[in-house]
């Protein structure tokens, strides 16, 4: 992005108590995703945006729950809502249907035909849970796996141990993306997921083109390689959440959670600007 003069005012947030928080056109385009409120138990005492907020809040900082500033609702009361949704995957699914709206808006066919593929070590903390050692980049903690379209919104992520080698870690994630996209049969790859055991390994879910994008012979240093650009720009976006800086968490369905959050934050904040 070019920072100009018109962009700077577009972009300003200096009118939110926190810089995390939603703007009114932000939150008109995220509240309608939202789950209702649910017609047994106690009524609701803080509002959805205030809970979505703090949400944000953490993603953005990093910080702990703990940490929560006390403008915000209790942290018990935040929790209890980021778990709930990861849970019964309404986070999940609002990253979808904002995908579709953000291709729409571009004037692309709601579901995508290509896919770009790539992974991301992180290393994890004290906090426990399933972990490995990726011996390649000498980390110790989880991999992001995630298929973006090729516009860079992700399609669909997954987060495994690093142990786990990019081409195996791939198999799962293409079966659900081929469940999610049924006529999405094209993906682009670099060099790690050649050969074919891949291929052989997919084959139950139809026929797949996976395209090798390596680098040129002879070239050294940084190289601009059609299509796997967009992707690692992607992992760029994501990057400025700092929940995402380590994988702070213990189970691997809450680093999911984080990861889809990044997404929908990326989504609803574009949507908004368009």
């Amino acid at each position: 992005m070019v920072w100009t003069e018109t962009t700077r005012r577009k972009y300003r947030r200096d009118g939110l108590r926190y810089a995390s928080g939603t703007t009114d056109p932000e939150w008109a385009v995220l509240e309608p995703l939202l789950p209702p409120a649910r017609r047994l138990g106690r009524p609701r005492l803080w509002d959805r945006r205030q809970i979505v907020n703090a949400i944000l809040y953490v993603l953005a900082t990093g910080c702990q729950w703990r940490a929560l500033p006390r403008d915000f609702p209790p942290r018990s009361t935040v929790q209890g809502y980021f778990y709930r949704w990861r849970t019964d995957g309404t986070w999940d699914w609002i990253n979808a249907r904002l995908v579709g709206r953000a291709r729409q808006s571009l004037s692309r066919n709601l579901a995508p035909s290509a896919g770009i593929i790539d992974s991301q070590s992180a290393p994890t903390t004290e906090s426990g849970g399933p972990r490995g050692i990726d011996a390649g980049k000498r980390i110790k903690g989880r991999k992001r796996h995630i298929v973006t379209d090729t516009e860079g919104f992700v399609i669909a992520s997954q987060v495994h141990p690093a142990n786990i080698q990019d081409p195996h870690g791939a198999v799962p994630l293409l079966g659900v993306l081929r469940r999610r996209f049924p006529n999405l049969r094209h993906i682009f790859a670099d060099r790690v997921y050649r050969g074919p055991q891949l291929r052989a390994a997919i084959d139950h879910c139809g026929p797949w083109t996976i395209e090798i994008v390596e680098r040129p012979q002879g070239v050294k240093g940084f190289q601009l390689l059609p299509r796997r650009w967009v992707v690692e720009r992607t992992f760029a976006w994501l990057g400025r959440s700092r929940r995402l800086a380590k994988d702070f968490e213990a189970t691997i369905e809450s680093a999911t959670a984080w990861l889809l959050l990044a997404s929908i934050r990326l989504l609803f904040r574009r949507l908004a600007s368009a």
